[in-house]
C-alpha cells in the first residue's frame, strides 16, 4: 500500500498504518533525516524482517524510535546527568543516544549487547506513527544495505517495494543525513556517527565531546560495533567512486579536470554549483549537489545525487570533497565510506 501524506496525514490511513505496525509488518516512513524502514520494536520477529528486506547484517544494530523523552525510560536505565542533558538538548531532532538497555529490548534489535540506540525524530509523520502504534519502533534507513539512504520516496520505491506492506511518502526529508549518533564514556559524549548535530553542537552544551577513531577510519574485522555506519560498506553506487579534496579551490578542480582526461569512457561528476561549467566535459556529466558553502544543502542532496549518478552507468563517479567542519564534518564520514576510503586531499 503507498500513501502520500506530503501535503497532510490522513487520519484513517493513518490507523492502517499503525495496525499494520502493531501486528508486526514492515512500513516505510518519513523522518527529518532519512526515510526509515521500521517494526514493532519488542516483537522480535518483526525485527527480523528488517533485516532480511534490506539484506542487513545482523550484527550491525538498529535505533529505536520514540515519540517523546518520557519513554525513555521504558526501554533504557541508569540514566546519568550528561546523558539527560543531551536528551534534554538534542531530542526530537536529529541525535541518537546509546544508552544502558532494560530487558524489554530485545537481542535482535541491539546486536546482543546491553546498550540500545533511542531516536526521537523531529516529524510530524514519524512521530504520528509512533504514537499512535503504541509501540518503539526499530527502524534504519529505507534503502538496501550499502546502498546510498533514501531521502524521497521516488529514489527507494523501486527498491524496497513488494518487501513492505506500506509505504508512506512524506516529501523530500528536510536534512538528508541520518542523525548523530552519541556514547557517553567517562562523563564525555563520544561522537560514533556524525549527523545532523555537529560537535561543536555537543561542546557548546557539555563543554567537551570526542570523536570516535572509525569515524574517518575503518573497523577491524570481528570488531563488535555500537551503532549503524561505523563497519560496513555504506552509501555507495555500484560504479567506483573517488573523492578529491582541497583547501585551494582551484588546486581541486584541476586535479579532477586531471582524472576525467585519465578515463576513455563514461565519467559522472558530482560536485559544486560553482564549478559546473568547468568541470562538465564532453564525457563528463556534471551533478549539482548545491552551492560549495551551503553545507545544509549538500546534506540534502548528496545521497539522491549518488543514485543519480549510478543511474548513468559511468565508468567512475567523482566526487568534490568539502572542509570537515560542521554539518561537513558529517557528510565526509559518509563520502569517505561511499569511495570506500579511496580519497585523494591536497596538500
Amino acid at each position: 500500500m503507498y500513501y502520500n501524506w506530503e501535503e497532510k496525514t490522513n487520519t484513517e490511513e493513518l490507523k492502517v498504518v499503525c495496525n499494520l505496525i502493531r501486528n508486526g509488518e514492515l512500513v516505510i516512513f518519513p523522518t527529518e533525516t532519512v526515510y526509515g524502514i521500521g517494526a514493532n520494536a519488542l516483537d522480535e520477529n518483526a525485527v527480523g524482517k528488517i533485516f532480511l528486506a534490506k539484506g542487513r547484517p545482523s550484527d550491525n544494530p538498529l535505533i529505536v524510535h520514540l515519540a517523546d523523552r518520557r519513554k525513555i525510560e521504558e526501554i533504557a536505565q541508569n540514566i546519568t546527568e550528561v546523558e539527560q542533558k543531551l536528551i534534554d538538548n538534542f531530542m526530537p531532532g536529529p541525535f541518537t543516544i546509546i544508552l544502558e538497555r532494560k530487558e524489554i529490548i530485545p537481542d535482535i534489535v541491539t546486536a546482543g549487547l546491553n546498550t540500545v540506540a533511542i531516536r526521537i525524530p523531529d516529524n510530524i509523520i514519524a512521530r504520528g506513527i509512533i504514537t499512535f502504534s503504541g509501540v518503539p519502533i526499530a527502524a534504519p534507513s529505507a534503502n538496501i544495505s550499502g546502498k546510498p539512504s533514501g531521502t524521497n520516496i521516488q529514489d527507494i520505491r523501486k527498491e524496497l517495494e513488494g518487501k513492505v506492506s506500506a509505504i508512506v511518502d512524506g516529501g523530500k526529508t528536510k536534512i538528508g543525513l541520518e542523525s548523530t549518533v552519541v556514547k557517553v564514556v567517562n562523563e564525555i559524549p563520544v561522537i560514533l556517527r556524525p549527523g545532523g548535530v555537529t560537535p561543536e553542537d555537543i561542546d557548546r552544551v557539555v563543554g567537551n565531546v570526542r570523536i570516535d577513531s572509525n569515524v574517518f577510519g575503518q573497523s577491524e574485522y570481528g570488531e563488535q560495533i555500537e551503532s549503524p555506519g561505523m563497519k560496513y560498506k555504506h552509501y555507495s553506487p555500484s560504479a567506483k567512486c573517488r573523492m578529491v579534496y582541497s583547501e585551494v579551490e582551484m588546486d581541486q578542480i584541476f586535479y579532477l579536470k586531471k582524472i576525467i582526461k585519465e578515463y576513455k569512457g563514461n565519467v559522472v561528476i558530482i560536485g559544486f554549483r560553482e564549478h559546473e561549467n568547468q568541470l562538465c566535459t564532453s564525457k563528463g556529466r556534471f551533478i549539482n549537489v548545491g552551492s560549495k558553502d551551503n553545507y545544509e544543502e549538500i546534506g540534502r542532496n548528496i545521497f539522491s545525487a549518488l543514485r543519480k549518478a549510478d543511474e548513468l552507468k559511468p565508468e567512475i563517479i567523482l566526487i568534490e570533497g568539502l572542509k570537515k567542519e560542521g554539518l561537513g564534518f558529517a557528510i565526509m564520514n559518509r563520502l569517505l565510506r561511499t569511495c570506500e576510503y579511496d580519497y585523494i586531499e591536497l596538500k
